[in-house]
């Protein structure tokens, strides 16, 4: 995959993110397959699993999971298996569907208000394959894949919720990244 992004972010690799003024080709569904295997199973995805894990076990969110090792055996599955079905569903299966490119393209450009407004903003609109823009399908059907008891408007809501924020923190990282790269390690962006 012939791609100019950004590399990592610090001790986090970054495949999901490409360089301000990159041209990039549309990926190919394999390599949005690809891209898929790459964010759900680096060493980072793991560290991120095993917050999430912990931050589920200490609300007590399933109290069927219980607690102690066995428990949070529990919550770490759970959060691997929902990390990978929407990993799944939101860079490979719905981007190669509707032919959208599940790549954040920085702005890298602006103030503050315009590039965390655009940072946001991608979570509802994104670059489709032909470099056009689209309504970001795979952000809002990436919940079909939960058992029916699992799809409350309640429990829908909230995991929408918990994953839009995760995933606009994520953009804001990724659209700030290479200032704070340059400005903490002294590299150039």
């Amino acid at each position: 995959m012939a791609n100019k992004q950004n590399a990592s972010l610090a001790l986090f690799p970054n495949f999901r993110s490409v360089s301000v003024d990159a041209k990039q080709p549309p990926l190919s569904p394999g390599n949005k397959f690809k891209l898929m295997f790459q964010d759900s199973f680096d060493y980072s995805s793991f560290i991120y699993l095993g917050i999430l894990a912990g931050v589920g076990q200490a609300q007590n969110s399933y109290p069927e999971f219980h607690q102690g090792a066995a428990g949070y055996g529990r919550y770490y599955w759970h959060s691997f298996a929902d990390n990978l079905g929407g990993n799944l569903m939101t860079e490979a299966v719905v981007p190669t569907l509707t032919r959208e490119d599940p790549r954040y393209y920085t702005l890298g450009r602006g103030g503050f208000v315009r590039r965390t407004g655009y940072s946001i903003s991608r979570l509802f609109v994104t670059r489709t394959d032909g470099n056009g823009r689209s309504p970001n399908i795979s952000e809002t059907i990436a919940n079909l894949y939960y058992p029916s008891q699992e799809r409350t408007w309640t429990k829908t809501g909230q995991r929408w919720l918990t994953q839009v924020g995760l995933d606009g923190a994520s953009n804001l990282i990724k659209e700030y990244w290479p200032y704070l790269n340059s400005k903490l390690f002294r590299r150039k962006h």
